[in-house]
């Protein structure tokens, strides 16, 4: 197969998703090294900016600027390839700080296996100890004006209410109505696309808040007299960070000390993906919950799915808080936070379907999948607790999908399966397993052979 079969291939499986028994196909276009990374499937990816060039062949442009213009786009509103539904993050279509509830009167109604592709907003940059001004925020960081996102800076600019201390810093764009969709039911949500927008994010670390509230940042604490007009007396640390070509990959520069800089790949993911919880009180954007929200898992990324259970008609799906790379833990409070567009099939299944993970009725809290793993979930405001929920999830789900007794899966996943923190710093914590689809080996194929 040449490469550009391979890429076909591999576009074809993201599309349509990635079937749970259909590991060794999609593993042979997106895996072993086909395409890498996954994310350049994306719909639009080869028009959009993807990189920082330097000033001249051979040097680059110091780390507080962001260089020359890119040979890409600027996905600004309405610009480059949109795949489906399009949804514009306007005034009228976000929340800020805030999640859809069941009263949240739905932006757009699509049908089962529909495409949507939203233009994601990151918050960094507009928010009140920012100044609440991306324009002067961007800028002052070498930005051209024309490269600042129109709609990031119409909505800092709007009459949308904002508490900073109470409200989460989240732009949630949506709801969509999944036609059909009903309490019980599951929606499986497939990433197909994840393009940058720009060339460039931020990271911040803020008072009282992050792993190590009351250590980092380490500045003076708030002014009570901060505001988004004197956003310098919040004290608050933000780290801008370009993204910039270096030995033939897209990467993250950050200053390393005198003699060092750091750089790591792009590996962009949706921070916020989640549905409408059965309530009509306020619902705040940052603690993730059992109908997704704010995970803040790194491997939903493109070639990825996640199921969701359902809890209100129509369902009411969601996206926001877009990352351009995290750690798992995401310490310091945000991580590189950055615009996306992402681009996503939504598939209704119906309560009591075999094709809800571990052959179950429904689901109680989300399930993750990628071409190599099985993700089980766990939150919880204790992260004990939250690694407790994430084993039970996944003696659940091995028992029901693969037929595991259960003390065999729990022997199993103590020799063989890592769980990992997903993030500590969103009040309710995370922990997700990584259950290798490889180890699980038909009885029909070949005993192994063992010495003597």
């Amino acid at each position: 197969m040449t490469p550009e079969e391979h890429s076909e291939a591999a576009f074809e499986l993201v599309s349509e998703g990635i079937g749970r028994r259909d590991l060794l196909k999609a593993t042979a276009a997106i895996g072993a090294g086909a395409i890498a990374p996954a994310w350049l499937l994306s719909p639009g990816a080869e028009e959009a900016v993807a990189r920082i060039n330097s000033p001249a062949k051979g040097r680059e442009a110091p780390f507080d600027t962001v260089g020359t213009r890119p040979p890409g786009k600027i996905l600004q509103p309405g610009v480059g390839t949109r795949v489906g539904h399009y949804i514009r993050s306007t005034p009228e279509t976000v929340m800020w700080g805030y999640l859809p509830n069941a009263a949240t009167k739905p932006i757009r109604t699509v049908r089962s296996g529909d495409l949507v592709t939203f233009d994601g907003l990151s918050h960094e940059g507009m928010l009140e100890d920012q100044g609440r001004n991306p324009l002067e925020y961007f800028t002052d960081h070498g930005v051209r004006e024309s490269d600042i996102l129109r709609d990031q800076r119409r909505i800092a600019a709007s009459n949308i209410e904002h508490d900073f201390d109470v409200a989460g810093p989240h732009i949630v764009t949506g709801p969509v109505h999944v036609a059909g969709a009903e309490p019980g039911d599951v929606l499986r949500v497939d990433v197909v696309g994840l393009v940058p927008r720009v060339p460039y994010g931020v990271v911040s670390s803020r008072h009282g808040k992050g792993s190590l509230p009351g250590e980092f940042p380490e500045t003076p604490p708030p002014d009570p007299n901060a505001s988004a007009q004197r956003p310098e007396l919040y004290n608050n640390v933000s780290i801008f960070t370009p993204m910039r070509r270096i030995d033939g990959k897209d990467q993250g520069v950050m200053p390393g000390g005198p003699r060092h800089r750091v750089v790591f790949p792009i590996d962009p993911f949706m921070g916020i993906m989640g549905v409408a919880l059965p309530t009509t009180e306020p619902v705040h954007s940052v603690p993730p919950h059992q109908g997704g929200g704010n995970l803040d898992i790194r491997h939903l990324t493109v070639g990825s799915r996640v199921f969701l259970p359902i809890f209100v008609r129509g369902a009411k799906f969601y996206i926001g808080d877009p990352h351009f790379r995290q750690g798992h833990g995401e310490v310091a409070l945000t991580a590189w936070e950055a615009s996306l567009r992402g681009t996503f099939r939504l598939t209704l299944i119906k309560k009591g379907s075999r094709r809800i993970p571990g052959n179950r009725e429904s689901l109680d809290l989300p399930f993750g999948e990628t071409a190599e793993y099985w993700l089980p979930v766990g939150l919880s405001p204790d992260l004990d607790e939250a690694m407790k929920i994430a084993v039970r999830q996944a003696l659940t789900f091995l028992e029901g999908e693969i037929g595991m007794p259960r003390q065999t899966a729990y022997a199993y996943m103590s020799a063989a399966t890592d769980f990992v923190v997903s993030q500590v710093v969103d009040r309710t914590k995370g922990v997700h397993g990584l259950i290798r689809k490889d180890h699980f080996v038909s009885r029909s194929a070949p005993r192994p052979r063992f010495p003597g």
